[in-house]
């Protein structure tokens, strides 16, 4: 998940006048902003640092996908969130992106995009995965200067209209009401609520309810996203044609604290690999060579070993030991002392500890340096750094400027949000009860072999667990790709992400008449 607790673990709506460069009520100017948008007090307050809970800026681009010029319009813009009683009580920014070359709508899928945290804002897919403008960054994902951004030529705004939301508190979105209990908003089964009404109103606006629709989550956004796909169907009558999960989190799936340290074996070989200190029997193979290797002794041999514990015999143990350290890169002196169970926090340490690095977190490509080469974990996350160095700047530059969403708050990177009310929800039964009621329901999975938060392999044990029975594991797709958590930074996984999405939208999108049965 993006960013520790932010860190887990990566944009609103609502449509009023919809002609170029419209605005409505725009913050700095409205006069009128609703009582419970302004503090209690008798000194004076900056309009512009007041959120308008219900307007929109329309501008109009185009951008070239694939060798195809494709024209669209982008709303930035705020959607309410109210309360039983029709009062607004926060409010929710977003940026919907919708093609304008297009006349028949019913057929066009719409993507409703999350990040996580949770506190995390939408920017991160927006600016450097699926939407028009990415990020100025070199092919591996690493911050260049000047900052700024440049037409995405892989974005899937060709094939589908999107739209990335920033949950309360994050970016631009705020609570109006202070009066309202946090816990509103503020909690696994709270935030599925409240975004499950917002999209039900914004699907109205913009008279979409004939499209094929998706939801996209990263990161503790898919656990948002795998949730909602349930509550839609079931509260809202809303049917999904795809969820897509980036770097998944445990999606509520219960895992002991022994069978959690087996299952980050093939991840710590991944990054051995990549890396360069295995033995040199493996690190001469291809990645995905020697992958399938370590899963099968990971699921056959290691968790076994595991749960047996202290009842092996000191020659298993032995023999054991020596297959965790091959695969791991790590001593068997490390392994041993720590009972086979390996953390991630030690392993982040001590890969190349004698080299004088730590590696990053959520993405182990990236190097830190540490004030000692003593310890059990890193000082701090060596990839998120780097990432809030590339993505600040432009995601406000944008914004701002070219979207023309002209305000004095502050966007939120991570956004106060807790404390976050951690439901004990499977939401992954959740997400297998929505694709047992809904034929038509597929789920794409999209992990990074590097990512030590949301781990690849932990992504697919998810597909296994929360269809036990098998009976929808063809409806199940998973695609690894050669970065981390956010694997579209490196320029090649970006290109092949974005196909895999259109591939994905493309299988789901049923042909006319099909009807959705067994």
């Amino acid at each position: 998940m993006k960013k520790n607790l932010f860190f887990v673990s990566l944009l609103l709506i609502s449509i009023g006048g919809f002609s170029q460069g419209q605005r409505q009520a725009p913050p700095a100017q409205k006069a009128d902003a609703p009582a419970e948008a302004r503090p209690k007090s008798d000194a004076p307050v900056s309009k512009s640092r007041m959120l308008d809970p219900d307007m929109t800026v329309v501008t109009e681009a185009a951008v070239t996908i694939k060798g195809q010029r494709v024209p669209y319009k982008a709303i930035a813009g705020t959607q309410p969130v109210w309360d039983e009683n029709g009062k607004i009580i926060a409010s929710c920014f977003y940026t919907y992106y919708e093609r304008t070359d297009v006349k028949d709508k019913s057929r066009r899928p719409l993507v409703f995009s999350f990040n996580g945290g949770p506190g995390s804002a939408s920017a991160w897919m927006h600016l450097a995965y699926t939407g028009p403008k990415v990020l100025n960054i070199d092919d591996e994902g690493y911050p260049v200067q000047p900052y700024g951004y440049k037409d995405n030529s892989y974005s899937i705004l060709d094939v589908a209209d999107i739209i990335f939301i920033d949950p309360v508190n994050t970016g631009f979105s705020r609570i109006i009401d202070n009066s309202v209990p946090k816990s509103t908003f503020f909690g696994v089964n709270a935030d599925i609520k409240y975004l499950g009404e917002w999209l039900n109103t914004f699907v109205s606006r913009v008279n979409r309810w004939a499209s094929p629709k998706y939801l996209i989550g990263e990161s503790y956004g898919t656990s948002r996203v795998s949730g909602l796909a349930y509550e839609l169907q079931n509260n809202h009558w809303m049917y999904l044609n795809g969820v897509v999960l980036v770097s998944p989190t445990g999606l509520g799936i219960e895992r002991d604290p022994v069978n959690s340290a087996g299952l980050m074996l093939p991840y710590y070989a991944a990054t051995a690999w990549y890396h360069k200190v295995l033995e040199s029997s493996l690190q001469s193979k291809d990645l995905l060579d020697i992958l399938p290797e370590v899963e099968k002794f990971t699921i056959e041999e290691y968790l076994p070993a595991l749960n047996q514990a202290g009842s092996m015999s000191p020659e298993k143990r032995k023999a054991i030991v020596s297959r965790i350290a091959r695969y791991s890169g790590l001593k068997e002196e490390v392994i041993l002392q720590n009972n086979l169970q390996i953390s991630t926090n030690l392993f982040w340490k001590e890969l190349l500890r004698d080299k004088g690095y730590t590696i990053g977190r959520l993405d182990s490509r990236y190097l830190g340096i540490d004030l000692k080469d003593g310890g059990e974990r890193p000082d701090f996350n060596a990839e998120l750094t780097s990432w809030l160095h590339s993505f600040t700047p432009p995601i406000n530059m944008y914004l701002r400027e070219e979207l023309k969403f002209k305000t004095d708050l502050k966007y939120n990177m991570f956004g106060p949000v807790h404390p976050w009310t951690q439901d004990r929800t499977n939401l992954a039964e959740n997400l297998r009860r929505a694709m047992a009621a809904n034929p038509y329901l597929h789920v794409l999975t999209q992990s990074g072999y590097y990512d030590g938060a949301c781990d690849y392999f932990n992504a697919k044990y998810n597909m296994w667990q929360a269809d036990p029975g098998g009976k929808l594991q063809e409806r199940f797709h998973w695609k690894g790709y050669r970065s981390g958590h956010m694997m579209y930074l490196r320029k090649e996984d970006l290109i092949q992400g974005n196909e895999d999405l259109r591939e994905f939208i493309r299988i789901t999108t049923p042909k006319e008449g099909q009807a959705a049965k067994y």
